[in-house]
């Protein structure tokens, strides 16, 4: 549940009215960040060089989901809103017009690094393996049948999916479907089904509405078992079931829990950091913050935090972020995210841009 009251009271100590009569009447005396707790554990760290560095209040930072923290960003621009969404994938189409609808015409999409969706089983299993196609038979909801309809999921054992794998009963563990990790395993299972016959009968087009719904689906009937994100008790319990259940993980998690758990290739890709970071394993997913340009400027020390994550001293190739887990961006891409950075106001003397050591760090104050 997304701790609105918290966020509101905490932020009604910071109510001021702007001098400006174009800018919301409301006015933090400090950044307010919800979203993707994947990406939370990035954000605090970033969030306290910055404080430390510029003289800043603490931001305020709260892990509701991807889809809670977009939702409440999209409300406006009042105290429950928050400044930036932290995203463990893109924003849709709809959650954009929600946005416009509330007056939130400009926003920021600031990429600043990668994760990956694993599936994990425990290190004391044989190694197993699975491709795009035996992951969608495990796991979704609806296939397709011998005569073209669709079907619900008939596959309750491992053997059904793969021959050499046990007769035992399918089982995964994941994140809620208010998860961006969620999302993106549906993306996962979805992403080359979807796009051919019978979903699409007459071949590569639009699919209809109830085709989608149906494509983008995770089984109900007791095989996919929902916990928090990042849930520890997930690892404990794939770790003690070495036959039968599986995880769904980020990176992160997976490199803190080696000794327990071992990644499954999926189509004979390992999730290793350069797949990750080149986008060639099939579960990397981008990571995001979703900032309201409008406030760039207005909530005192947002561009500062802004300036300070993206820096190349916490998001470079030897950044304290990757030190941390985050797979960072190439470094071309991070020279975009400057770019856009300096055309919405942010120092560029802040900004991240590789410099020489002579001229010292890109984080330091002027």
């Amino acid at each position: 549940m997304i701790k609105r009251t918290r966020l509101i009271a905490s932020a009604l100590v910071g109510l001021s009215l702007h001098a400006s009569p174009s800018l919301a009447e409301f006015q933090r005396g400090y950044v307010a960040m919800m979203g993707s707790s994947t990406i939370v554990p990035f954000v605090k760290e970033a969030a306290e060089k910055a404080t430390s560095h510029a003289h800043i209040h603490a931001p305020l930072i709260q892990a509701s989901g991807t889809g809670g923290g977009i939702k409440l960003f999209c409300e406006g621009f009042g105290p429950e809103s928050p400044d930036v969404a932290l995203a463990s994938r893109a924003m849709k189409p709809k959650e954009r017009e929600e946005c416009e609808r509330n007056g939130i015409a400009k926003i920021l999409e600031v990429k600043i690094g990668y994760d990956a969706l694993i599936l994990a089983q425990s290190a004391k299993a044989e190694p197993w393996t699975l491709t795009h196609d035996e992951a969608r038979m495990a796991f979704a909801k609806w296939l397709v049948s011998g005569d073209g309809t669709m079907a619900l999921n008939p596959h309750h054992q491992w053997k059904d999916v793969k021959a050499s794998l046990p007769n035992t009963r399918i089982e995964l563990l994941g994140p809620p479907a208010t998860s961006g990790t969620h999302d993106a395993f549906l993306d996962l299972l979805s992403e080359l089904e979807c796009k051919k016959r019978p979903w699409v009968p007459e071949g590569p087009k639009e699919i209809t509405a109830d085709l989608q719904r149906k494509c983008r689906s995770v089984r109900e009937d007791g095989i996919y078992k929902e916990g928090r994100d990042n849930d520890l008790s997930h690892v404990d319990m794939v770790a003690s079931n070495p036959t039968q259940t599986i995880g769904l993980f980020g990176y992160k998690m997976l490199t803190d829990h080696s000794g327990k758990l071992r990644a499954i290739p999926i189509d004979g890709i390992e999730p290793s950091y350069a797949n990750i970071s080149s986008d060639t394993y099939p579960g990397a997913r981008p990571l995001y913050l979703y900032v309201k340009a409008r406030n760039v400027g207005v909530t005192p020390g947002l561009s500062e935090f802004l300036a300070e994550i993206t820096s190349e001293t916490a998001s470079g190739d030897k950044g304290y972020l990757r030190k941390a887990g985050l797979i960072t961006l190439p470094a071309q891409d991070r020279s975009a995210i400057v770019a856009l950075l300096r055309e919405a106001g942010v120092s560029p003397a802040h900004a991240g841009a590789p410099t020489k050591p002579s001229q010292g760090t890109t984080s330091k104050k002027k």
